[in-house]
Protein backbone atom coordinates (compact mmCIF):
# COMPACT_ATOMS: atom_id res chain seq x y z
CA UNK A 1 0.00 0.00 0.00
CA UNK A 2 0.96 3.64 -0.33
CA UNK A 3 -0.34 6.63 1.58
CA UNK A 4 -1.80 9.89 0.36
CA UNK A 5 -0.99 13.12 2.15
CA UNK A 6 -3.71 15.65 2.99
CA UNK A 7 -2.99 17.79 -0.04
CA UNK A 8 -3.35 14.83 -2.43
CA UNK A 9 -6.60 13.78 -0.73
CA UNK A 10 -7.92 17.31 -1.16
CA UNK A 11 -6.93 17.33 -4.84
CA UNK A 12 -8.70 14.01 -5.42
CA UNK A 13 -11.79 15.22 -3.56
CA UNK A 14 -12.58 17.56 -6.49
CA UNK A 15 -13.63 14.43 -8.38
CA UNK A 16 -16.53 14.00 -5.94
CA UNK A 17 -17.81 17.48 -6.73
CA UNK A 18 -18.28 16.89 -10.45
CA UNK A 19 -20.40 14.58 -12.55
CA UNK A 20 -19.13 10.97 -12.67
CA UNK A 21 -18.68 11.18 -16.44
CA UNK A 22 -16.43 14.23 -16.07
CA UNK A 23 -14.46 12.57 -13.27
CA UNK A 24 -13.89 9.61 -15.57
CA UNK A 25 -12.56 12.02 -18.19
CA UNK A 26 -10.07 13.30 -15.60
CA UNK A 27 -8.89 9.73 -15.14
CA UNK A 28 -8.55 9.24 -18.90
CA UNK A 29 -6.56 12.47 -19.17
CA UNK A 30 -4.24 11.28 -16.40
CA UNK A 31 -3.62 7.96 -18.21
CA UNK A 32 -3.01 9.78 -21.51
CA UNK A 33 -0.56 12.16 -19.84
CA UNK A 34 1.35 9.26 -18.30
CA UNK A 35 1.68 7.64 -21.71
CA UNK A 36 2.19 10.67 -23.94
CA UNK A 37 3.26 13.55 -21.69
CA UNK A 38 1.24 16.47 -20.37
CA UNK A 39 -0.81 18.78 -22.57
CA UNK A 40 -1.83 22.08 -20.87
CA UNK A 41 -4.50 22.68 -23.55
CA UNK A 42 -6.55 19.80 -22.14
CA UNK A 43 -6.65 21.53 -18.75
CA UNK A 44 -7.99 24.72 -20.34
CA UNK A 45 -10.66 22.85 -22.33
CA UNK A 46 -11.78 20.91 -19.25
CA UNK A 47 -11.88 24.11 -17.19
CA UNK A 48 -14.18 25.75 -19.75
CA UNK A 49 -16.57 22.78 -19.66
CA UNK A 50 -16.64 22.69 -15.85
CA UNK A 51 -16.62 26.44 -15.34
CA UNK A 52 -13.73 26.15 -12.92
CA UNK A 53 -10.05 27.03 -12.81
CA UNK A 54 -7.66 24.98 -14.92
CA UNK A 55 -5.23 24.94 -11.99
CA UNK A 56 -7.71 22.94 -9.87
CA UNK A 57 -8.14 20.43 -12.68
CA UNK A 58 -4.38 20.19 -13.13
CA UNK A 59 -3.89 19.40 -9.44
CA UNK A 60 -6.58 16.69 -9.52
CA UNK A 61 -5.16 15.07 -12.66
CA UNK A 62 -1.66 15.17 -11.15
CA UNK A 63 -3.01 13.51 -8.00
CA UNK A 64 -4.55 10.75 -10.15
CA UNK A 65 -1.24 10.36 -11.98
CA UNK A 66 0.52 10.05 -8.62
CA UNK A 67 -1.90 7.32 -7.51
CA UNK A 68 -1.44 5.37 -10.75
CA UNK A 69 2.35 5.80 -10.68
CA UNK A 70 2.77 4.68 -7.08
CA UNK A 71 0.37 1.76 -7.49
CA UNK A 72 2.15 0.52 -10.62
CA UNK A 73 5.56 1.00 -9.00
CA UNK A 74 4.48 -1.15 -6.03
CA UNK A 75 2.65 -3.62 -8.32
CA UNK A 76 -0.48 -3.40 -6.18
CA UNK A 77 -3.24 -5.88 -6.81
CA UNK A 78 -6.88 -4.81 -6.86
CA UNK A 79 -7.41 -5.29 -3.12
CA UNK A 80 -4.36 -3.25 -2.10
CA UNK A 81 -5.23 -0.56 -4.65
CA UNK A 82 -8.71 -0.26 -3.15
CA UNK A 83 -7.30 -0.18 0.40
CA UNK A 84 -4.90 2.62 -0.53
CA UNK A 85 -7.83 4.78 -1.64
CA UNK A 86 -10.35 3.83 1.04
CA UNK A 87 -10.11 7.30 2.66
CA UNK A 88 -11.41 8.92 -0.55
CA UNK A 89 -15.18 8.52 -0.52
CA UNK A 90 -15.74 7.98 -4.25
CA UNK A 91 -19.01 6.67 -5.62
CA UNK A 92 -18.84 2.95 -6.39
CA UNK A 93 -19.20 3.64 -10.13
CA UNK A 94 -16.25 6.05 -10.16
CA UNK A 95 -14.21 3.85 -7.84
CA UNK A 96 -14.71 0.83 -10.10
CA UNK A 97 -13.71 2.88 -13.16
CA UNK A 98 -10.58 4.02 -11.32
CA UNK A 99 -9.69 0.41 -10.44
CA UNK A 100 -10.27 -0.80 -14.00
CA UNK A 101 -8.15 2.04 -15.41
CA UNK A 102 -5.30 1.08 -13.11
CA UNK A 103 -5.48 -2.65 -13.82
CA UNK A 104 -5.76 -2.08 -17.59
CA UNK A 105 -2.79 0.30 -17.75
CA UNK A 106 -0.57 -1.04 -14.95
CA UNK A 107 1.92 -2.81 -17.23
CA UNK A 108 2.17 0.17 -19.61
CA UNK A 109 2.82 2.52 -16.69
CA UNK A 110 5.46 0.19 -15.27
CA UNK A 111 7.22 0.11 -18.65
CA UNK A 112 7.16 3.91 -18.84
CA UNK A 113 8.56 4.20 -15.30
CA UNK A 114 11.30 1.71 -16.15
CA UNK A 115 12.27 3.65 -19.28
CA UNK A 116 12.38 6.91 -17.30
CA UNK A 117 14.41 5.52 -14.41
CA UNK A 118 18.14 6.10 -14.01
CA UNK A 119 20.06 3.33 -15.74
CA UNK A 120 21.47 1.73 -12.62
CA UNK A 121 22.53 -1.92 -12.90
CA UNK A 122 20.08 -4.48 -11.53
CA UNK A 123 20.96 -7.60 -9.59
CA UNK A 124 20.60 -10.78 -11.65
CA UNK A 125 22.44 -13.57 -9.87
CA UNK A 126 25.18 -14.32 -7.35
CA UNK A 127 27.54 -17.27 -7.21
CA UNK A 128 29.94 -17.79 -4.33
CA UNK A 129 32.80 -20.05 -3.31
CA UNK A 130 34.45 -20.57 0.05
CA UNK A 131 38.25 -20.94 -0.14
CA UNK A 132 40.69 -21.73 2.63
CA UNK A 133 44.42 -21.09 2.37
CA UNK A 134 45.92 -23.60 4.78
CA UNK A 135 49.49 -22.38 4.68
CA UNK A 136 52.08 -20.44 2.72
CA UNK A 137 55.87 -20.41 2.48
CA UNK A 138 56.06 -17.70 5.11
CA UNK A 139 53.30 -18.89 7.45
CA UNK A 140 52.99 -22.65 7.45
CA UNK A 141 50.48 -22.94 10.31
CA UNK A 142 48.04 -20.18 9.32
CA UNK A 143 44.52 -20.83 7.98
CA UNK A 144 43.02 -17.94 6.01
CA UNK A 145 39.36 -18.28 4.89
CA UNK A 146 38.22 -16.26 1.87
CA UNK A 147 34.90 -15.93 0.12
CA UNK A 148 34.83 -15.33 -3.63
CA UNK A 149 31.67 -13.74 -5.00
CA UNK A 150 30.65 -13.66 -8.63
CA UNK A 151 28.04 -10.92 -9.02
CA UNK A 152 25.88 -10.75 -12.15
CA UNK A 153 24.09 -7.49 -12.98
CA UNK A 154 22.21 -6.24 -16.02
CA UNK A 155 21.62 -2.74 -17.34
CA UNK A 156 18.62 -1.15 -19.05
CA UNK A 157 19.68 -2.72 -22.37
CA UNK A 158 19.74 -6.19 -20.71
CA UNK A 159 23.51 -6.39 -21.12
CA UNK A 160 24.98 -8.63 -18.43
CA UNK A 161 28.05 -7.61 -16.49
CA UNK A 162 30.03 -9.91 -14.18
CA UNK A 163 32.11 -8.71 -11.25
CA UNK A 164 34.41 -10.85 -9.10
CA UNK A 165 34.63 -9.78 -5.47
CA UNK A 166 36.69 -11.19 -2.64
CA UNK A 167 36.14 -10.81 1.09
CA UNK A 168 36.69 -12.57 4.39
CA UNK A 169 33.96 -13.94 6.70
CA UNK A 170 34.30 -11.11 9.24
CA UNK A 171 33.72 -8.38 6.62
CA UNK A 172 30.88 -10.34 5.03
CA UNK A 173 29.17 -10.76 8.39
CA UNK A 174 29.56 -7.05 9.11
CA UNK A 175 28.13 -6.15 5.69
CA UNK A 176 25.17 -8.48 6.28
CA UNK A 177 24.43 -6.91 9.67
CA UNK A 178 24.58 -3.37 8.24
CA UNK A 179 22.22 -4.27 5.36
CA UNK A 180 19.77 -6.03 7.69
CA UNK A 181 19.73 -2.98 9.97
CA UNK A 182 19.09 -0.71 6.97
CA UNK A 183 16.15 -2.91 5.90
CA UNK A 184 14.70 -2.80 9.43
CA UNK A 185 15.03 1.00 9.48
CA UNK A 186 13.32 1.22 6.08
CA UNK A 187 10.27 -0.63 7.46
CA UNK A 188 9.98 1.59 10.54
CA UNK A 189 7.05 4.00 10.87
CA UNK A 190 9.47 6.94 11.24
CA UNK A 191 11.10 6.16 7.88
CA UNK A 192 7.70 5.75 6.19
CA UNK A 193 6.60 9.17 7.51
CA UNK A 194 9.76 10.77 6.10
CA UNK A 195 9.25 9.04 2.72
CA UNK A 196 5.65 10.31 2.55
CA UNK A 197 6.67 13.89 3.35
CA UNK A 198 9.37 13.81 0.63
CA UNK A 199 6.80 12.77 -1.96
Amino acid sequence: MFFLNDQQKEQLSLLKQVDVGIAKEFCKIAVDFLKEGTNPKKYILAAQKLNTQSDQIRKSVEAIMHVLNESAKLELDEIDFRDSLKDIDFSEDLFQFFVESYLTNKNDIRNILRDMSIGLPRYTNLEWRFDIIKSSRMLKQQTTPEILLKLFTSDSMNMTEVKILKTDPVNLQHLTLVLEEALRDLKSSHCRRIARSIK
